[in-house]
């Protein structure tokens, strides 16, 4: 689990948070959303630690990461998958080599045993037998798969993905999706996605949280979201008249 607790942070005169709030709760797909700009993404970096906060506190599993010194966080980071919005893979690397890559800097594993890792995590993504590929080789599909492989090499108790479908197919989104939501339910992680997709919205978020000119603005599941009557919500999900439709949709058939 982690808890965000007051979080402000400013970049020089301008304020991007204001006391941002919010627990994201271990083995559930925890969305950020919001539109372009509002802070969601800083969010998310302030609590890996690649921005500092200016108040407030940031917890996992109650321990005070905002608190901790450099080899604390370190340590804290070990623990965390990431998964990069461009799957941010090693070009000159094969697959095998960019799964292996955080095992070979992070850990005193056996090439043996680093292997068995590979494979495993390879084979969890059904990527089995494309060890040699380079990513070159790969789909755009194929290579969210390779990030998702690599992102839980280390078995992560915290996995932070960063839209994890942009610009893939609907059909492989679909498929990104249920492999991010099996593998948070599969390992009992902490999993937080940072989207634009409003079909994983009602896909896979079991908690969400929107975050608007900088505040939690809203927060619930993909239930309470096809109901809610708060208009910015409303103008950020159903924004065009077909998502409108789906929404009168879903709440008719709630009603039969």
């Amino acid at each position: 689990m982690i808890e965000v607790k007051n979080i402000n942070k400013s970049f020089k005169e301008h304020q991007v948070l204001f006391d941002v709030s919010s627990t994201f709760e271990e083995g559930r797909v925890n969305l950020i959303i919001g539109q372009s700009g509002q802070g969601k993404s800083v969010l998310a970096k302030c609590m890996v630690g690649l921005h500092e906060i200016d108040s407030g506190q940031i917890f996992f599993d109650g321990r005070d990461f905002a608190a901790m010194d450099r080899i604390e966080k370190t340590q804290i980071r070990q623990e965390i998958g990431m998964l990069f919005q461009g799957s941010a893979l090693f070009d000159s690397l094969t697959v095998e080599q960019n799964v292996m890559f955080p095992l070979t800097m992070f850990t005193k594993m056996t090439k043996k045993e680093m292997q068995d890792r590979v494979d495993f995590c390879l084979d969890r993504v059904n990527l089995s037998g494309k060890n040699k590929l380079f990513p070159s080789e790969c789909s755009g599909g194929m290579q969210k798969r390779v990030g998702i492989a690599r992102a839980i090499a280390m078995n992560p108790k915290y996995l932070f993905c960063d839209e994890p479908n942009s610009g893939l197919d609907p059909i492989t989104s679909i498929l990104i999706d249920r492999l991010i939501k099996d593998i948070t339910y599969e390992y009992n992680i902490t999993t937080i996605v940072i989207t634009h997709d409003m079909s994983s919205v009602m896909e896979i978020g079991d908690h969400i949280l929107f975050i608007h000119k900088g505040y939690n603005w809203w927060e619930g599941d993909r239930d309470s979201i096809i109901n809610t009557e708060n208009p910015e919500i409303i103008n950020f999900v159903y924004a065009s008249e077909f998502m409108k439709k789906i929404r009168t949709s879903m709440q008719e058939k709630k009603h039969i």
